[in-house]
């Protein structure tokens, strides 16, 4: 026997706003982040729906509570400092999260401004722990590992060759990621 679902509860605007400052009292969102959280309280295949979660968006936004600008120029902070990722990773990462090309060339190249994209891959293989590779196969691992972490492959490259990595590894790589 089958058991009946319950019914969905819609929430109210009073209610979807409290709902959404509380949201965001957790952790900072994006719009397109809110916008998704929303949906799921109204029904969004009415008129009033969609407009009502524009409504909410609006007036966090003028209130100071939601702001793609500043998330993106937190978020590449945090992701360049912490995890100490490249600046490829940290654009896919924020392109994930719903933010604009505008807005995110601008966070990322503030965040990124002066950095060495070596010294930061370097700092990302001790984060990792990653150490001179001994053979082809842990070559290959850093290779994947560097580029997973945002790192350009000239900037890889140039970390293997520091290495003494020979040169048929090296050229192995590079037809591989042609």
């Amino acid at each position: 026997m089958a058991f009946p679902r319950p019914k969905r509860k819609f929430y109210s605007e009073d209610e979807l706003y409290e709902y959404a400052v509380g949201a965001l009292a957790r952790r900072m969102r994006t719009v397109a982040e809110l916008k998704r959280l929303l949906r799921a309280r109204v029904e969004i295949e009415t008129e009033y729906g969609q407009t009502l979660v524009e409504l909410i968006i609006r007036r966090l936004k003028d209130r100071g509570y939601l702001n793609d600008s500043q998330y993106a120029a937190y978020f590449s902070s945090l992701r360049r400092d912490n995890q100490k990722f490249g600046r490829r990773r940290v654009i896919t990462d924020l392109k994930l999260k719903g933010i604009h090309n505008e807005v995110i060339d601008k966070a990322v190249d503030t965040a990124f401004e002066g950095i060495s994209e070596e010294k930061q891959a370097r700092e990302f293989l001790r984060r990792k722990r990653l150490v001179k590779p001994k053979d082809q196969k842990q070559t290959a691992r850093i290779f994947r590992q560097l580029a997973r972490g945002g790192f350009g492959t000239k900037t890889i490259f140039t970390i293997l060759k520091k290495w003494d990595v020979d040169d048929e590894t090296l050229s192995e790589l590079e037809t591989e990621i042609a």
